[in-house]
């Protein structure tokens, strides 16, 4: 099997879109050496070396190897997730420490353009739309120690904003791909923008930031 480089995020979502489509083959063959109650390495032939009659041979025949090609099939795109995830957690990076050079304001009005300071922000910031929202932050999460509070909109979620977003399932991966290191997030809080440092990572309660996001499901993008 020969399956593009990946090179960006999309690639890697289009790559564990097939992961998906493979563990849904490899378990709809099982189901036929399941239905002919046999195992990958029970044997096809009776004692007497002749092929057994209570199951279809050459159908478990069939169905055991298409498994081993289908396994042989997920352990390469297990690689190439893998290698795509630390090249999307590397532009990820780049891409904060742009954010991060091309402005330092902790707090920017985004209904009239100015910063606190007076400062006109970036005019890519400035068209940015919230992509989703925060319905739950638990106490003594790694989000309650970035800042970010209840019903916060996620204006940007370290490279995903409102020009490339198409699901949380972008957010999510970023995140797994982010334990341990950092995310700059950007939210909007009653009408204006903050910049959060945020650091996946295991902690006393479930999953590795402690707040639940949702999708906009009343504001418009």
């Amino acid at each position: 099997m020969v399956v593009p480089a990946t090179t960006s995020r999309d690639s890697v979502l289009e790559l564990m879109q097939h992961k998906e489509n493979i563990e849904r083959n490899i378990n709809e063959q099982g189901q036929i050496l399941r239905a002919n109650k046999i195992g990958m390495d029970d044997p096809l032939v009776d004692g007497s070396g002749f092929p057994r009659n209570d199951i279809d041979v050459y159908q478990v025949r069939q169905a055991r190897h298409r498994i081993i090609c289908l396994q042989n099939d997920l352990k390469a795109l297990m690689k190439q997730i893998e290698s795509g995830l630390h090249r999307v957690h590397a532009e990820s990076a780049d891409q904060q420490r742009e954010n991060l050079a091309s402005t330092k304001l902790q707090a920017m009005d985004i209904e009239d353009g100015t910063s606190s300071s007076g400062a006109i922000p970036s005019p890519r910031l400035a068209t940015l739309r919230p992509i989703a929202k925060v319905n739950v932050v638990s106490e003594g999460s790694p989000a309650q120690e970035a800042g970010i509070a209840l019903r916060d909109e996620i204006v940007e979620f370290g490279t995903i904003n409102s020009n490339n977003f198409k699901d949380l399932s972008q957010i999510a991966m970023v995140v797994r791909s982010c334990e341990n290191k950092t995310v700059l997030v950007k939210v909007r809080r009653e009408g204006r923008l903050l910049e959060l440092v945020l650091t996946p990572k295991s902690w006393t309660g479930r999953g590795l930031l402690g707040c639940n996001i949702v999708p906009l499901d009343s504001i418009e993008r």
